[in-house]
């Protein structure tokens, strides 16, 4: 079974509070929303394999340790998953960028795509799915299907800036293959599907659309 993992870090935490907060405007929520995934990505790549090597100082020799070029890509569900990609990417620039556009249908909860654009080699990479809500898990279990069966990609894993146990148990139920990262595991869904207490809807206060 998969592993869940939420963070218990004072800065995560904290900047969380911030995000979370109904005054916190788009532009201070932007910058958190890329922060914590920043941070969170050292957790999510703690196990990424290394090689022995040698480097030379300016004083001497020095045997090192590196990433084994290990291809990784980020692939954020649009569009509330972009506010992530500049975080991640602050820590492993190397990493492509593919895009999953999916939006839930307000009728029946369900998600439904309208775009698609991978890195033409990303079934060889280990894929990180960001979007900052788990919910009911409709999305990232679609984003997860769309990878696994079109494009190949067997290394997947999922960071949340906050989850609900809905989205948790939908997404271990369907893949239990795939790691879940999350900066808090909240309560539960409300009759409209947002996860209580939450921070609203992640997209409009990204892009201050509400």
């Amino acid at each position: 079974m998969s592993i869940v993992y939420t963070f218990d870090h004072p800065l995560i935490q904290h900047k969380l509070s911030i995000l979370r907060d109904e005054k916190t405007g788009a532009k201070e929520f932007r910058e958190l929303i890329s922060e914590i995934a920043a941070l969170m990505c050292y957790e999510a790549t703690r196990d990424l394999p290394m090689e022995d090597a040698e480097v030379y100082t300016p004083v001497a020799p020095a045997k090192v340790r590196r990433l084994a070029g290990k291809k990784l890509a980020v692939v954020p569900i649009l569009r509330a998953g972009l506010g992530m990609v500049e975080g991640v990417l602050s820590i492993i620039p190397s990493a492509k960028v593919g895009h999953i556009g999916l939006y839930r249908d307000p009728e029946t909860l369900e998600p439904v795509e309208y775009y698609c654009k991978m890195p033409p080699d990303i079934s060889e990479r280990d894929v990180y799915i960001v979007d900052p809500m788990l919910a009911t898990g409709g999305s990232a279990v679609a984003a997860i299907k769309v990878l696994r069966e079109e494009h190949g990609v067997q290394r997947i894993r999922l960071m949340c800036i906050i989850a609900a146990p809905e989205g948790i148990a939908a997404v271990r139920e369907a893949y239990p293959d795939v790691d879940i990262y999350a900066a808090a595991e909240d309560e539960c869904l409300n009759e409209h599907g947002y996860i209580v207490p939450g921070l609203g809807d992640a997209g409009d206060r990204i892009f201050g659309t509400k």
